[in-house]
């Protein structure tokens, strides 16, 4: 593939915001950023916005499919179906079940993960299953327990290595250790479905951990005398808080307190997707638990939300709508931002020389228009 290049309105550039200009694609890598008009191959886009590929940190399913189906194919349609929510790297996000299940399911992703040929797996995040019951959301209490990293161990050897994240409950015995280990390894540890203090919390990102999984939701509430996880994920130092930004999950104002304190550089969108993600609402499953989808929000029988239906490229949109983000800061907490959280910002979630230029194209409203994957068009609205 030669060279070409990209004009637009404005790039969202890793360091800046920049206005026309011309932005060179090098052998589906992403090369300089320039003013001056060059000689060569250029795909116009007047009146269009350049971004970054969204990368979705944690996603369960999409399109009817699920992570736990054990079912690689699809993965690989969730991987195609994600081009059209702006999503260009994911990590695919296992919830808690049996754990032969989580043998099965990791080691398929392990051995296949590069198979896929829409967004790229960038990793695996572990979502379970070393939870508290209080706050178990939709995951299955059944299969609970102490972390144990032993059993860490194994899920990382059949994945060959590729689990990047998972959660678990600060408060369960041995969660300093565990994280230490874990930290010791460049695995992120992120806490979630817990009802820990705050100084359960503290004590276990002291120890290494460093993303709060979708805050607010699943965890212990800020009090005024008991400051929680909430309070925890707000004011601890040098931690990344997830978000679920679809208007159900979180109220536009909680979801700006957090990212006044937390700042747009330690947010991370994420959309906690499953499967009934870009289907029609109706009946659904959510792991072994029946879901309805109604008015955009997935619900479990008990009433409690079972997941999201949200796709990134909509959360970005929310939070500029919602008068919380600049259009830039937003793609960031998109892009740029899970991907630090992750560890994985080397390979994708910006417009960086070299990196693989997977990029989208925006109209001035933040609508996607297109989807590029290794500077080959994939998606068009």
């Amino acid at each position: 593939m030669a060279t070409y290049y990209i004009h637009a309105d404005k790039f969202f550039l890793k360091n800046s915001v920049e206005n026309g200009g011309y932005l060179a694609i090098v052998d589906g890598h992403f090369g300089a950023y320039q003013t001056d008009k060059p000689n060569g191959d250029i795909k116009d886009y007047t009146g269009k916005w350049i971004a970054p590929g969204l990368v979705d940190t944690h996603i369960h399913g999409l399109k009817g499919h699920d992570v736990m189906d054990n079912d690689f194919d699809g993965v690989k349609a969730m991987s195609e179906g994600l081009l059209e929510c702006g999503v260009t790297s994911f990590l695919p996000t296992t919830l808690t079940a049996a754990p032969e299940m989580l043998n099965e399911v990791i080691a398929d992703i392990g051995d296949r993960h590069a198979e896929v040929t829409g967004a790229k797996i960038q990793g695996v995040f572990f979502e379970g299953p070393f939870f508290t019951e209080e706050h178990k959301g939709a995951q299955n209490p059944k299969y609970f327990s102490d972390p144990s990293l032993e059993i860490f161990n194994h899920w990382q050897e059949l994945a060959h290595g590729i689990i990047k994240k998972i959660a678990i409950a600060p408060e369960r015995k041995g969660a300093k250790e565990f994280t230490a280990a874990l930290k010791q390894q460049g695995v992120k540890v992120a806490l979630a479905h817990s009802s820990a203090t705050y100084e359960e919390a503290k004590e276990v990102v002291e120890a290494g951990a460093s993303i709060f999984v979708h805050t607010y939701n699943g965890m212990s509430p800020l009090n005024h005398r008991e400051p929680g996880m909430v309070g925890a994920a707000m004011t601890l130092k040098d931690v990344f808080a997830e978000l679920i930004c679809d208007g159900h999950h979180v109220h536009p104002q909680a979801a700006q307190a957090l990212i006044s304190v937390r700042g747009t550089d330690q947010t991370a969108l994420i959309t906690d997707c499953m499967r009934a993600g870009a289907m029609p609402e109706g009946p659904s499953m959510l792991g072994e638990f029946p879901v309805m989808v109604k008015d955009g929000a997935a619900r479990l029988e008990s009433g409690s939300l079972a997941g999201s239906v949200l796709m990134l490229k909509q959360a970005v949109k929310h939070v500029v709508d919602w008068n919380i983000a600049t259009p830039a800061q937003a793609i960031k907490m998109a892009s740029q931002v899970p991907a630090e959280s992750v560890g994985i910002d080397d390979q994708c979630g910006s417009i960086t020389p070299n990196h693989a230029a997977d990029f989208i194209v925006f109209d001035h409203d933040l609508n996607l228009v297109e989807t590029y994957l290794d500077g080959i068009s994939r998606y068009q609205k």
